[in-house]
């Protein structure tokens, strides 16, 4: 969730905490981060084109050395622009910029203190969202299931931006790169942004499709056994084009 206040400046880091490490770099953002941060909006304005967000909720990061450059709070992404470089270290300490960074920032930082995630997507998507509330876990309704890492799992529901909702997403993350979070939305990591974004729309297909297969009156949705899922795992390790 991005929290709305868009317009806060906090010269001590992150709302809530201290700046023991000085001022943030407020100027000399390196050709790297630039490079990503005009990468990280654009994955923000595609979340809004296509739907997965609404207005300025949901939120992207992604990691560049020990920074991560993460979307700022309530700042609608047409708006955001080259200066607007938000990035904190992996301790949550501010070290680029003077916007507030997200509020869902502790989940952010989460998976990178335990994954080899290079960039981080969380979304509010519709049919995720509503299937959310259903289960406890996306039923097998397609092999791209696979590509999360195995059935996907719902995190229980914890206040947006607090540590509990970080340690529910962190064990339905397990061995998985996505999860939904329940009465909440979507979080996908990948090695890079466009992986973690293809994710994102990928949970968001599938729980459209269970929710229109669930909806046929007097019929149930044929799903895929675990071995059958075992199967596609091993035939997607050798997907795509070589190098």
């Amino acid at each position: 969730m991005a929290e709305q206040r868009g317009d806060e400046r906090d010269a001590g880091g992150i709302r809530g905490g201290g700046q023991d490490a000085g001022e943030p770099r407020r100027s000399g953002v390196r050709p790297e981060e630039a490079r990503a941060w005009e990468d990280l909006v654009a994955t923000a304005r595609r979340s809004v084109a296509d739907g997965l967000v609404v207005g300025t909720s949901g939120n992207v990061s992604v990691r560049v050395g020990d920074t991560v450059l993460v979307t700022p709070s309530g700042v609608p992404y047409d708006r955001l622009a080259p200066d607007d470089v938000t990035g904190v270290d992996l301790d949550g300490r501010q070290v680029l910029g003077t916007l507030v960074p997200t509020s869902e920032l502790p989940m952010h930082l989460a998976v990178y203190r335990t994954t080899g995630a290079r960039a981080v997507v969380h979304t509010h998507a519709v049919h995720a969202t509503a299937v959310s509330t259903l289960v406890r876990e996306l039923p097998l309704i397609h092999y791209m299931a696979a590509a999360l890492g195995g059935p996907v799992r719902v995190a229980p529901y914890a206040t947006y931006g607090s540590d509990e909702l970080a340690e529910n997403m962190l064990r339905a993350l397990a061995d998985r790169s996505g999860c939904l979070l329940q009465n909440h939305g979507t979080i996908t990591y990948g090695t890079s942004l466009d992986q973690a974004y293809d994710r994102t729309a990928q949970l968001e297909w599938m729980c459209r499709l269970w929710l229109t297969a669930t909806s046929v009156p007097g019929l149930s949705p044929s799903l895929l056994s675990t071995e059958q899922l075992t199967e596609v795992q091993d035939r997607l390790r050798h997907y795509g084009q070589r190098d």
